[in-house]
């Protein structure tokens, strides 16, 4: 691995460190999905661990979350058994200055949504790759269909000026499947200018399960950023 490679690595780290350190004692826990919020997941089954932490659950957003979340002794439990969450910790693939954000990379964006938008606070955890001028730029917009309906929601989609793209797996034949079952289709837009109604406008396609513009729910987002090639943390 490169210097670059771990100083990367190191800055993700940090800022797990930072969110996890969010947490307190006797509340509910949104664990996110990838490879910045698994150092969340890492670093507070740590404090659990030293006693610093106590009576914690944690609500998983998918499947990697749940076995994260056993692999580092983190208890769990399910929306039913709750009527709150106090805090969630997730990652984002964008996020622009008025902190809105898209998800999805990992095709868990239908349940981060639910759990995310519960939470009384919601920390995004990113790299400073992630932060851009407008959403959209980089990465497109993931939309979970069902799967009978895929073929009309992309003509729906087409309609909007978005250029849509089923998402296939790497090293599976075939296309992803959600942890739901579902499809994911990766939608291209040339610029997003109001996110809030393209978010809307995209989950009244009938078979549309969910989308990844999450607006108006990032309570604090925490960047992971690598200065003078030390790992450092800041809040936007």
């Amino acid at each position: 691995m490169t210097a670059a490679a771990d100083a990367v690595k190191l800055s993700k780290q940090q800022v797990g460190k930072a969110a996890a350190a969010l947490v307190q004692s006797n509340s509910i826990v949104g664990l996110g999905t990838g490879s910045t919020t698994a150092y969340a997941i890492q670093f507070i089954g740590d404090r659990l661990k030293s006693g610093e932490l106590k009576d914690i659950v944690g609500i998983p957003t998918s499947f990697q979350a749940e076995v994260l979340a056993k692999q580092y002794g983190i208890p769990l439990t399910t929306l039913d058994a709750i009527d709150h969450i106090d805090i969630a910790i997730d990652g984002a693939d964008e996020v622009d200055p008025q902190k809105n954000l898209i998800k999805g990379g990992g095709a868990a964006h239908t349940r981060e949504k639910v759990v995310d938008y519960l939470a009384n606070r919601f920390i995004v955890v990113v790299d400073g790759a992630k932060l851009v001028d407008r959403l959209g730029s980089v990465f497109p917009v993931p939309v979970e269909v069902i799967p009978m309906a895929i073929t009309p929601v992309m003509w729906a989609i087409e309609k909007l000026d978005g250029k849509p793209e089923l998402r296939m797996g790497v090293k599976k034949a075939g296309p992803v499947i959600t942890d739901q079952g579902n499809m994911v289709i990766d939608v291209k837009f040339d610029s997003i200018n109001d996110p809030v109604n393209l978010e809307k406008t995209l989950n009244n396609i009938p078979g549309v399960l969910e989308n990844g513009i999450f607006v108006n729910c990032a309570d604090v987002v925490l960047v992971g950023e690598v200065k003078d090639g030390q790992p450092a943390v800041r809040q936007l």
